[in-house]
C-alpha cells in the first residue's frame, strides 16, 4: 500500500466521517455532498487495502485498521494546522487543549474551569465545544478532541463498547435535582415529595435522534404531561421561572438558575445518582491536557462544595 497519494481532503473527510457517526452527517458539516464523501472514503480505503469502516444501520464506526490509519491522520492533520498557524504569524502558545463538554457543563463548570486557566496559564489556548454524549465520544475516537466532559446516569455502563476503553475520571457524583418556579407550591420547603410529581407539567429536552427525553423525572409512574420542548438549559430554566412546568437540573445548575426559579432534591424515591466524567483516550497526557483536566476537577470539586 502506497499512502504518498493520499490527499489531505480525504484524511479530513474521514475523521469527519468517524466524528459524526454517518456519511450524511459528516456531508453536512464539511459542505460535501454524500457521494462525495462517499467517494473519498472509498479511495482511501483502496489505498489502505482494507475496510477502515464498519458500516451499520445506526451508522459507522471504526475498524481496526481506521483506527490505525485514524491515530495517523490525526497526527499528519494536526501538524498541518499547527504549521498554518505559525505561517500566519499567530503568536507562539503554551499548547492547544481541545475540550468537548455536554450542554449542562457549559453552563457552570467550564466556565469556572476556563477562568481559572486564564490566571494560571495566560498562554494556554483552549479550544472548546459542546455536543451530546455520543458525539463527543465519537470526537475522542476520532482524535478531534483530547478531553470530553461526560454524564453518566445508573447502571454507570462505559460511554461505548470500543477498544481500547476511554480512560474515564469521576470529577463528581450527585443526586438529580428539580427545577420549580418560585411560585409553585412545590417551592415552599427544601425539597420536593417524589409523590407529588404526579399531574405535573414538565419542560423536556428534545427526544429525537440520540438525545434521550431529558427535563422529566425518571422515576415519574405516568405518562408526563410535556408543556414545552427546548435543547437549551437556560431556556429550560427560563421557561421555569415564567411558570411554564418544572424541569430535572444537575445540582451544579444550581449557580446558574434564574430568579423566580428554586432547585430542590427530591425524595421519597430511589436516587437519581448523575456522575460527572472526565474522558480521554487512553495514552499519555500532554501537559497541557494535565493542566486542563487538573482546572477542571478544582472546578468541579468548588461547584460540588458551594452546592451542598
Amino acid at each position: 500500500m502506497d499512502f504518498t497519494d493520499v490527499s489531505l481532503t480525504a484524511l479530513r473527510v474521514f475523521r469527519a466521517v468517524a466524528e459524526q457517526g454517518t456519511f450524511t452527517a459528516a456531508a453536512a458539516s464539511l459542505g460535501y455532498t454524500q457521494s462525495a464523501v462517499s467517494r473519498q472514503i472509498a479511495s482511501l480505503e483502496r489505498v489502505a487495502g482494507a475496510e477502515l469502516l464498519e458500516r451499520r444501520r445506526d451508522g459507522v464506526r471504526l475498524t481496526p485498521a481506521g483506527r490505525v490509519v485514524m491515530r495517523r491522520a490525526t497526527t499528519v492533520l494536526d501538524e498541518i494546522d499547527a504549521t498554518a498557524r505559525e505561517l500566519s504569524g499567530l503568536p507562539g502558545q503554551a499548547g492547544t487543549v481541545r475540550l468537548g463538554w455536554f450542554p449542562s457543563a457549559g453552563a457552570v463548570l467550564v466556565p469556572r474551569a476556563l477562568s481559572a486557566l486564564r490566571r494560571t496559564d495566560p498562554d494556554l489556548n483552549v479550544v472548546g465545544r459542546e455536543g451530546s454524549t455520543p458525539a463527543l465520544v465519537r470526537a475522542l475516537r476520532a482524535g478531534s478532541l483530547d478531553l470530553a466532559l461526560l454524564a453518566s446516569a445508573p447502571p454507570f455502563r462505559p460511554p461505548d463498547a470500543e477498544s481500547p476503553a476511554l480512560v474515564l475520571l469521576t470529577l463528581t457524583e450527585r443526586a438529580l435535582c428539580l427545577a420549580v418556579p418560585a411560585t409553585h407550591p412545590l417551592a415552599r420547603g427544601d425539597h420536593v415529595d417524589a409523590a407529588d410529581l404526579r399531574g405535573q407539567r414538565w419542560i423536556a429536552g428534545s427526544s429525537s435522534g440520540e438525545d434521550k427525553l431529558m427535563g422529566v423525572w425518571p422515576g415519574l409512574d405516568e405518562r408526563p404531561e410535556i408543556a414545552h420542548t427546548a435543547r437549551d438549559w437556560l431556556t429550560k430554566l427560563q421557561l421555569v421561572a415564567a411558570g411554564c412546568g418544572l424541569t430535572t437540573v444537575p445540582a451544579a445548575l444550581a449557580a446558574a438558575a434564574p430568579p423566580g426559579v428554586r432547585v430542590l432534591p427530591v425524595r421519597g424515591g430511589p436516587q437519581e445518582q448523575r456522575r460527572l466524567l472526565l474522558a480521554r483516550l487512553p495514552h499519555p497526557m500532554t501537559e497541557p491536557s494535565v493542566r486542563v483536566a487538573a482546572a477542571l476537577r478544582a472546578a468541579a470539586l468548588d461547584s460540588a462544595g458551594a452546592g451542598d
